[in-house]
């Protein structure tokens, strides 16, 4: 991977289109990530993803050069990548309520 990319910030592979961040970074940070500029929409601290190539809704999510999840949004240059925007491939995404059978004594 030649391209200029911040030494704020990792890619792991040359064909994610996830970003990670290195260092805690601001909402409004400018990078410069594989030749291309973005600005940061949310605060990304350390280790968090965020995309620097749009990612279209349905699209695959590509870190280590391999599948990790799908896009169930579009996704912005810029944009944070968590569970409010993709799904995992690894783990089932979701939360447990008070009342669910797994849900004991606030945990």
């Amino acid at each position: 991977m030649n391209a200029q990319t911040d030494p704020r910030v990792l890619i792991l592979a040359p064909d994610d289109n996830v970003a990670i961040a290195k260092s805690d970074l601001a909402a409004g940070t400018t990078l410069t990530v594989l030749g291309r500029s973005i600005t940061l929409e949310a605060d990304a601290l350390v280790g968090h993803k965020f995309a620097f190539k749009p990612v279209g809704s349905g699209e695959t999510i590509i870190k280590y050069g391999a599948p990790i999840g799908v896009a169930t949004a579009d996704i912005a240059p810029g944009d944070s990548m968590h569970i409010h925007n993709i799904t995992s491939d690894y783990i089932p995404t979701f939360t447990l309520d008070e009342g669910h059978e797994f849900f004991q004594n606030g945990h």
